[in-house]
């Protein structure tokens, strides 16, 4: 896809990693995603690794979605079905609208890599206070997949036809 001539807005993001057994020093997926909002140019706000607990992560999402300086929340972690997979479940609540695209489009990109697995992933996104959020699967890959072929672009004003910057929450404080 294309980038305009507009000139590159950097957006606040912070990160979330859902997890029983991530820590600082294993999380590779929470790297890589850290790593890739600096190297695109938008800066990290908070990093947290919290157990996959529906509270623990509605109170982390709710923190971030209530703080004017933050624009975009991406998830990592908790979207699968295994007993304790619970992502989904604390944040749709949240959502004010719903992306329903993401979903689709990340899981029909990752069948070429993962063939019919890809339907157990629950990746979704939506909005909520005028912040965009993101739930990928906890795998590296999964993350990698889901920041190069949707959420680089998503989150860049120049990128074209359209892109999520002009509807986030930075926006209230420019009014």
């Amino acid at each position: 896809m294309s980038k305009a001539s507009a000139t590159f807005q950097p957006l606040t993001v912070t990160v979330l990693t859902v997890s029983d057994t991530r820590t600082d020093k294993n999380d590779t997926s929470g790297d890589y995603l850290v790593d890739s909002i600096a190297a695109a140019g938008h800066h990290l706000f908070q990093r947290h690794i919290v157990k996959d607990d529906i509270y623990a992560i509605r109170a982390t999402i709710s923190a971030w979605i209530a703080d004017a300086a933050v624009d975009a929340v991406l998830i990592t972690g908790g979207t699968g079905f295994s007993g304790r997979d619970s992502t989904p479940e604390a944040i749709s609540p949240l959502f004010d609208k719903e992306i329903d695209g993401f979903g689709e489009l990340f899981r029909q990109l990752s069948y070429a890599d993962i063939g019919t697995s890809t339907i157990q992933s629950r990746a979704l996104a939506g909005f909520a206070n005028q912040t965009v959020i993101f739930a990928m699967p906890g795998s590296t890959g999964a993350c990698q997949l889901a920041w190069e072929a949707i959420l680089s672009e998503q989150l860049d004003c120049r990128h074209r036809p359209c892109n999520f910057h002009g509807l986030l929450q930075h926006q209230k404080n420019d009014q």
